[in-house]
């Protein structure tokens, strides 16, 4: 059964993360999505390597494992933006879509007579999202900006990393783009409640979507603390800043990762550890007392947890249905047993290198499942199958195209 976006054709003009993050969940939901990228070299992120794709013989391809993360069940199309006659095939295509997402820096696709403005009189029910840095309007507007510069702005690295006075101490980058990964997340939410509120209108419309304005909203609970209480949050490392004990342990022979979301985990946990007094003292009672009093309660808990194996423990705590896991590099998260019932880990098809790896979206739809049709795919390997498909051209038009140099 086709996906609940069948029918919907989304032109991506976008590259790196946020955008083709966005576009693929689309992909995944059923959209038919056209990616343009520029004939000589194409989304950057296809050279952000290594490591790449390997094919049969185990020479690298021209696809980066990065590219290939975001970018499945799409199409590309190279075409030059900068000529005319690339903009006036992008236009033509624009003309037939319902969405359009792009992040070029503001203003960058008005020189090229791409903008909203330039596109919305042929297709009024166009949805069209520009992604940047810092927004499209503010004194920082015009300026470039990638996910690791949002992360320190934006305030996640205050409240990631060792605290201070700890060895190691200091700030923090996530070890994702999560800045890039949110602002796509919210893109696509965006896209669809324009796609739903279109159904009454019959009208699209212009979304302005910022990288710094996704960065500080997603911040949730650590935004809060600090506007009612007026003091920033601190770097806590794994420690959770408003429930005790929620953070990582050393064990005899590792680590744990200990999650006690309530009072009645915490006194389950106490009587695993053979210390029930330590639920009815009243300084560790409830949750409040015990982010009080944590400065005390760690150090005890520390000490406790140190007596047995990370294995010791996962048997103990899952008997008293205390929450805690392991802390798995990605070999070990993709050899979990629940993570390979749920076949996380998918292989697609491949044009050079036979198959390409990848993982599958989260999402699964009880009546219409996401289809993985088509691995992320080489630069410009839909071009003439997409510009005669849907603008009609005929193959020589497409070779003299070619030939100037505005599509490959």
């Amino acid at each position: 059964m086709a996906g609940p976006l069948a029918g919907i054709l989304v032109l991506d003009l976008s590259r790196i993360l946020a955008g083709p993050w966005a576009t693929q969940l689309l992909a995944d939901f059923g959209a038919e999505v056209i990616k343009v990228e520029h004939p000589r070299g194409g989304d950057d992120t296809r050279s952000w390597g290594p490591p790449y794709l390997r094919d049969a013989e185990g020479r690298d391809t021209p696809e980066s494992a990065y590219y290939l993360c975001a970018n499945r069940n799409k199409r590309s199309v190279a075409i030059d933006l900068a000529r005319p006659e690339g903009q006036g095939l992008v236009r033509a295509l624009a003309a037939q879509a319902d969405v359009l997402v792009e992040n070029f820096k503001v203003g960058g696709l008005a020189r090229h007579g791409l903008a909203y403005p330039d596109l919305e009189p042929s297709n009024p029910r166009l949805i069209y999202l520009s992604i940047s840095a810092f927004g499209q309007d503010g004194p920082e507007a015009a300026e470039p900006g990638y996910d690791a510069l949002i992360q320190g702005m934006g305030g996640l690295m205050s409240v990631t990393g060792v605290p201070d006075g700890e060895p190691g101490a200091g700030p923090q980058k996530v070890g994702v783009a999560v800045a890039d990964l949110m602002c796509g997340m919210y893109a696509t939410s965006a896209i669809l409640a324009a796609l739903h509120e279109r159904h009454a209108s019959g009208q699209g419309q212009y979304i302005d979507l910022s990288l710094l304005d996704t960065q500080v909203a997603w911040l949730a609970n650590q935004n809060l603390n600090y506007l009612v209480s007026g003091t920033p949050p601190v770097r806590r490392g794994t420690a959770h800043p408003n429930i005790v004990p929620y953070q990582a342990f050393a064990t005899a022979d590792g680590h744990l990762m200990l999650a006690v979301g309530n009072d009645a985990q915490f006194g389950r946990l106490c009587e695993a550890m053979g210390r029930q007094s330590l639920a009815r003292d009243p300084a560790y009672a409830t949750n409040a007392a015990r982010v009080t009093n944590r400065a005390v309660l760690v150090p005890i808990l520390e000490e406790l947890m140190r007596g047995r194996t990370s294995a010791e423990w996962r048997r103990l705590l899952k008997a008293a249905q205390v929450p805690c896991g392991p802390i798995n590099d990605l070999a070990q998260v993709f050899a979990e047993p629940q993570v390979r019932h749920r076949g996380m880990r998918i292989d697609l098809p491949h044009p050079t290198a036979g198959s390409a790896p990848g993982v599958r979206n989260p999402v699964l739809f009880g009546r219409t499942p996401v289809v993985y049709e088509r691995a992320p795919p080489p630069l410009g390997a839909d071009t003439d199958a997409v510009l005669a498909e849907r603008l009609g051209l005929g193959p020589a038009q497409l070779a003299s195209l070619k030939e100037q140099g505005i599509i490959a």
